[in-house]
């Protein structure tokens, strides 16, 4: 919990994945097209992959991760543009993110990308697919895509320096390109799927549930919380990373409370955003309840930089579902260790 890990150039990845998203929202800052914020956003992921990879390993990474993401996002708006209402409802989010989350964890996990899972693409489906009003599809599409390609640029800028060049052929893309899953990772793949579909449906529905008795919305960050634990090498991490996203969520919660107190104009607020994604890159490989610090802010001033949402009620809505989803990912963690050891106990009675 309080241990922190060495550094590996974390600075590196991290300006490439903050200079990936504050250079799309300062530019539709500029252009008064925060509209269309919410799809630079998530397009900007591409970015994290590849971390510390050689250049054409990071090109691939980041391609696949990219083309991955703009199939999400195209289907996140057009569920959206066609449900009656102009955005999917409570329950059909659950349905779709479920599916999403299961699916990408499948791809993700084939394609041996890092960060593993289908956390951030099941953020990208909710958080669009429940948007009430969607820009012009034309200009959202453009803006993701433009956002792409920025990102693999920016992933290569490196190599303008000669030290920092690495071999960039044809066949070593190609070989890159290339994945081959032996039979066990093929069955532990498909294994762990089944954990994601488990967890959403889980979270979503007793997070949807509980939002509707209570009065409280934004049901996806309850399955966003509940995939966070399914990532680690052991049970132990596991149930550690869920404990420290509640623990990092409401220590970041209050930094949130103190900037929106403020009350800073949007392109602030695109600043700390740039700021917020920077330090998360630096600490998330390193110490993950520090980076949850900032994932909160990040998180929530990227929805008031979009929605003209009253602060105090994202800030409720957060905690509470934060706290659900992190719960039922470590029942879901927690489940198959019960079941071998009662199972074991069985035998042996």
């Amino acid at each position: 919990m309080f241990s922190i890990g060495p550094g590996k150039n974390d600075h590196h990845a991290a300006l490439r994945a903050a200079a990936g998203l504050f250079i799309p929202l300062l530019t539709l800052t500029l252009t008064n097209r925060l509209d269309l914020a919410i799809f630079a956003n998530f397009a900007a992921f591409t970015g994290i992959y590849g971390r510390n990879e050689p250049h054409r390993v990071r090109l691939v990474a980041q391609t696949r991760a990219g083309l991955l993401m703009i199939c999400v996002i195209l289907a996140a708006t057009l569920s959206a543009r066609f449900s009656p209402g102009g955005a999917l409802g409570p329950w059909a989010i659950v349905a779709g993110t479920t599916l999403v989350a299961w699916g990408c964890s499948v791809v993700v996990a084939y394609w041996r990308l890092r960060p593993a899972g289908s956390l951030f693409h099941i953020f990208a489906f909710a958080a669009i697919a429940s948007l009430p009003h969607q820009p012009p599809l034309g200009d959202a599409t453009l803006t993701v895509v433009a956002t792409f390609l920025l990102c693999l640029a920016i992933g290569l800028a490196s190599r303008v320096h000669p030290g920092h060049r690495a071999p960039l052929t044809w066949q070593g893309l190609r070989a890159a390109w290339r994945v081959r899953l032996g039979v066990t990772e093929r069955r532990v793949l498909w294994l762990e799927s089944i954990g994601y579909l488990v967890a959403s449906a889980a979270a979503g529905s007793a997070a949807t549930a509980v939002g509707e008795a209570l009065g409280f919305g934004h049901n996806y960050w309850a399955i966003v919380a509940a995939v966070v634990p399914l990532v680690g090498h052991s049970t132990r991490h596991r149930v550690s990373r869920g404990l420290q996203r509640v623990l990092g969520t409401v220590v970041g919660l209050a930094l949130l409370a103190g900037i929106a107190a403020l009350r800073p104009e949007p392109w602030v607020m695109v600043v700390l955003i740039g700021l917020c994604q920077f330090v998360v890159e630096m600490l998330i490989a390193r110490q993950y309840f520090l980076a949850q610090v900032f994932v909160a802010p990040l998180a929530l001033l990227s929805t008031l930089l979009v929605a003209h949402t009253n602060p105090v009620t994202l800030l409720h809505d957060r905690f509470i579902d934060t706290a659900i989803g992190s719960v039922v990912g470590v029942l879901v963690v927690l489940a198959p260790l019960v079941y071998g050891r009662l199972r074991s106990a069985a035998l042996h009675s």
